[in-house]
């Protein structure tokens, strides 16, 4: 093997195979700062932030065939450790560009298409955005009508913050040519283009659970292949997988047994298996109402719920988690739908997401609480589902976060299916089992 380098060389890349669909097959490891496609050759030239995110990219790649649009393509380190103008050839990386590729640091609070456009088009018209949000942080490309305003844009917007002491621009000229939006949504907008669709509403059981704003019309709508999925995964776990994960299921339907019909419901369900992927859909079955029907956004979410899950207690009762014999679940009048809820964990931070999966512990971790919460505040919100041990409330990139440390593992479990994304003064409360033994 070639010594490592932050450049990568990319081989087999047909006509096809557009930027994004490079830049989604390695985002996941890291930023990307630079992408020269070599169209005469079929190759391309991608330079990430640093080495070790470059090596980690090349070493899940290894073990997992990458392909885009059906066409393998075959990676390795290059022989340039840094991509140079006369390597470029024909890119542009210190030109000037009508693209700007925009990574945003330090970013405490969401960024959408609209927020980009609201602080961008004051410089011109633009014309595009697509938004990439994964575990190594956030980019946007704008594409303005004009040279000249992109220009502008970066000249006065470089190094500013969009929101008082934090979100931070740091903006350099794209060597793109185009951008391609398939959606007009929170993370996508061709303001040339407001007929393109966004993505379909499910029904909702109950505020917040079923706004629109979440990814998961799958994978594949919002041009987020399986394998950008993939990537996040093996960044989440060093390459390897947890015990007992092989990472080879398919099937993204859990039959759940042995519920508590009087005390459950799909919103409930919800709650405890977001914990290991998005969830599409919940059905309960009327025949058996101790039964559910649970679809996951793929096969692998689906085989950290089962394992995880598996044997757990809620509501006095052992769940018996298991694949279900159906592909998936048809959408109905009895069906929840969850697709395009913004409760759904992994529609951001995917990789940090997966590395929290666990079974069920004694210890939750509260997040997204109101800036003067108070301990007695939690301990009232919570102490009906089990003896409180312990609880801490603390700061973390100023926002206030807790942990509450229950007697047992069934009463964390309760407490968490209950009380997440319920309101607490103005704030929506996001409740994970931690994997912290004591506070």
């Amino acid at each position: 093997m070639a010594e490592p380098s932050k450049v990568i060389h990319v081989r087999n890349v047909g006509h096809e195979i557009s930027e994004n669909d490079l830049l989604q097959l390695f985002q996941p490891f890291g930023v990307i700062t630079k992408l020269v496609m070599l169209r005469a050759k079929n190759q391309a030239l991608l330079q990430m932030q640093d080495i070790p995110s470059a090596v980690n990219a090349l070493q899940f790649y290894s073990n997992v065939q990458p392909s885009i649009r059906g066409r393998n393509v075959y990676v390795q380190f290059s022989s340039h450790q840094e991509l140079t103008t006369m390597d470029q050839n024909q890119a542009r990386e210190d030109e000037p560009n009508r693209i700007l590729l925009v990574t945003v640091h330090h970013m405490l609070y969401p960024i959408t298409a609209d927020v980009l456009h609201q602080v961008f088009s004051p410089h011109g018209f633009v014309e595009k955005i697509v938004t990439f949000q994964k575990s190594a942080g956030f980019q946007a490309l704008i594409q303005y009508q004009s040279r000249q305003s992109a220009v502008a844009a970066r000249s006065t917007l470089q190094g500013r913050n969009i929101y008082d002491g934090c979100c931070q621009l740091d903006i350099q000229y794209s060597n793109l040519d185009e951008l391609q939006v398939n959606y007009n949504n929170d993370r996508s907008r061709d303001f040339t283009n407001p007929n393109l669709p966004t993505e379909q509403k499910g029904r909702s059981s109950q505020p917040g659970y079923g706004d629109a704003g979440g990814m998961y019309s799958g994978a594949r709508t919002a041009g987020f292949s399986q394998m950008a999925n993939a990537a996040a995964i093996a960044a989440a776990f060093g390459g390897g997988l947890p015990p007992g994960i092989t990472g080879t299921n398919e099937r993204c339907t859990i039959l759940v047994a042995n519920l508590s019909p009087d005390r459950i419901d799909e919103d409930k369900l919800f709650n405890l298996f977001s914990i290991y992927g998005n969830i599409v859909r919940i059905k309960l079955l009327r025949n058996k109402p101790d039964h559910a029907l649970i679809q996951m956004g793929d096969g692998f979410q689906a085989e950290l719920a089962v394992h995880f899950l598996k044997g757990a207690m809620l509501f006095g009762k052992r769940l018996e988690v298991n694949y279900s014999k159906f592909a998936n679940i048809s959408q109905g009048a009895d069906t929840h739908e969850y697709v395009n809820s913004n409760l759904n964990r992994f529609n951001r931070n995917a990789a940090k997401n997966y590395r929290y999966c666990c079974s069920p512990t004694k210890m939750i971790h509260l997040s997204t609480l109101p800036q003067d919460i108070t301990e007695d505040e939690i301990v009232s919100l919570l102490e009906e589902h089990g003896n409180i041990v312990n609880c801490k409330v603390f700061e973390m990139n100023g926002k206030k976060q807790a942990l509450v440390q229950f007697e047992t593992e069934e009463q964390a479990t309760e407490a968490l299916v209950c009380k997440h994304a319920s309101p607490l003064s103005g704030s929506v409360v996001r409740i994970s089992f931690s994997q912290l033994q004591n506070i």
